[in-house]
């Protein structure tokens, strides 16, 4: 019995170890990244990478923040189109896999196939910049980031797949006390579907805080900026004086940059970037693992 216990609990440590070592393949590079944004550039350039910073220096932020108002309303933007956009996104396509979901809807099997085939086949860029430019005129507006990627065919699919696993004697007894479609959609499907409405909610959302295409492609105007452009710009800048420099080393643009320092300023932007979505992630989580089986078979 004894010996019975000391192999359980001996595979149990080995199991312990190994996921304590895969988890720290995960944590170990975000570590590095904020201790070289926290590093001296002088320090990077002599001795490389280390996880903890040899010389503590924030001289990396102070560049990214050179223009901190700038920073602020892209911070601002970024996040008024990331919310609006995630919860406009999930409630049509709940609002969409709901009705596909339905056995009684007649027109269930050829709009699946319609949806399921622009997840094979699409447009393309240039039919899809000229739609959205020419046509739709939503360029140097909010709502290019929007209404262009409102709706995902594989999370309408993943949305359709959890609603038909919910008991129908639920619909079928709202029904009968007098509930309309759109009683039982929000009041019964939408409290039951957490998970699922958690696990979309979170990729629509890291998706679209990440965006910096549209804004490359579609927007003009500076205050339409999402941050992930805005970083991109800031070092394109600081790469193109240094490259300018080299021609002119002893003159005023060389010795300016000389100072910028671009190892620890591109760290420092990845914190920036990220920072926000590292604690929104929390609040997802103990809905998340749920959400991503959705659809599994069940034994």
């Amino acid at each position: 019995m004894n010996t019975k216990r000391t192999r359980v609990s001996i595979s149990n440590m080995l199991i312990n170890l190994f996921f304590t070592l895969f988890s720290l393949t995960f944590i170990i590079p975000f570590l590095m990244v904020l201790a070289v944004s926290l590093s001296n550039e002088e320090d990077i350039q002599n001795f490389g990478y280390k996880i903890i910073p040899m010389r503590f220096d924030i001289m990396g932020y102070r560049w990214v923040f050179s223009n901190p108002q700038q920073i602020i309303d892209s911070y601002k933007f970024t996040a008024l189109q990331s919310i609006l956009g995630t919860i406009l996104a999930v409630v049509v396509m709940a609002l969409c896999a709901y009705s596909l979901s339905r056995r009684n809807f007649k027109l269930r099997g050829p709009i699946t196939y319609m949806i399921f085939f622009t997840m094979v086949f699409s447009g393309g860029l240039m039919p899809s910049y000229i739609l959205t430019k020419q046509y739709l005129h939503l360029d140097d507006t909010l709502w290019v980031y929007i209404l262009p990627v409102l709706a995902s065919p594989f999370q309408i699919i993943v949305f359709r797949t959890f609603f038909q696993e919910l008991p129908p004697s639920l619909i079928e007894s709202a029904k009968m006390d007098g509930a309309s479609e759109w009683r039982i959609f929000f009041q019964i499907v939408m409290p039951l579907s957490k998970p699922v409405m958690a696990t979309i909610s979170l990729i629509c959302l890291l998706d679209r805080w990440n965006n910096w295409n549209t804004s490359l492609l579609y927007i003009r105007e500076q205050k339409l900026y999402t941050l992930q452009y805005l970083l991109q710009r800031i070092l394109r800048e600081a790469d193109y004086i240094r490259s300018i420099a080299q021609d002119d080393p002893m003159g005023a643009l060389g010795a300016q940059a000389k100072q910028i320092p671009m190892e620890t300023m591109m760290f420092a932007m990845c914190v920036v970037a990220a920072g926000p979505m590292l604690l929104v992630f929390p609040f997802f989580q103990k809905y998340f693992a749920r959400g991503l089986t959705v659809g599994a078979v069940k034994g």
